[in-house]
């Protein structure tokens, strides 16, 4: 159930109920000449702080486990509000696979919500990282996730390269050269599973790296402005298990 909707008071019950009073809406909107929608958007509540950020999505994702299902409200009133600028209360930097939607892994997040960086296995390179900064700093996002999940790919082929020595061709082999380290650090530790692990250490390094590179981010993250986690989505479940510690 998207935020939008459980804002609105719109359960699946409602969902149906509206679903039947569907007709009566399109009669009403034709006799006076205008549109109705499904129900009025309520503003939504800034965020201002890190630990209320990474509340909202750790809510959010509760919510998309318990009721996959999602709607979309009020995004014709809501595209007018936001032309004038946007506030997003988080910055995801997470991976291109078409199965990791972080709007909707986050309970429906809607327009200007999200600050959305993707690339093929949440690599940190030049453009996320000068993406992540435009955020925080200038968006006043408090809050970024470096999210990896399960069946990665671009992981996967990290690990077939650190196991048989099998470079992939084209900018293929380069993109995921970021991704080597965890998969030689996970490979090292004798883990059993070694792309479940390496998802893990890459989503922790990729973390870390952000205050580590840029002046920008460790300048606000010891201000206390700005909070930097890693996560792993799992594509099974929907899950999201936020990372505790980056050490």
């Amino acid at each position: 159930m998207c935020q939008e909707c459980e804002t609105n008071g719109l359960n699946r019950r409602n969902l149906f109920k509206l679903a039947g009073l569907a007709g009566v809406g399109l009669t009403a909107a034709a006799l006076t000449g205008g549109a109705t929608t499904a129900a009025a958007r309520t503003p939504t509540k800034p965020v201002s702080s890190p630990a209320e950020a990474l509340a909202k999505l750790k809510e959010g994702n509760r919510r998309f486990v318990e009721d996959a299902d999602a709607c979309a409200a009020g995004l014709a009133s809501l595209r007018g509000e936001l032309t004038g600028g946007q506030h997003p209360w988080a910055t995801i930097l997470t991976c291109s696979d078409s199965r990791v939607s972080p709007e909707l892994v986050f309970g429906g997040a809607t327009l200007g919500e999200l600050f959305v960086v993707r690339n093929a296995g949440n690599v940190l390179d030049t453009g996320a990282l000068g993406t992540i900064e435009y955020g925080a700093e200038h968006l006043k996002s408090p809050l970024v996730v470096v999210m990896g999940h399960s069946k990665c790919g671009a992981v996967s082929a990290a690990c077939e390269e650190v196991e048989k020595g099998s470079e992939p061709g084209g900018s293929i082999g380069k993109m995921i050269q970021p991704i080597l380290p965890a998969a030689i650090a996970a490979r090292s530790a004798g883990a059993s599973d070694l792309i479940a692990d390496t998802v893990r250490r890459n989503a922790i390094s990729g973390a870390v790296r952000i205050a580590n590179e840029s002046a920008i981010m460790r300048e606000l993250v010891e201000k206390g402005e700005v909070q930097v986690v890693a996560a792993v989505y799992d594509i099974a479940t929907g899950k999201v298990e936020f990372i505790d510690s980056l050490n």
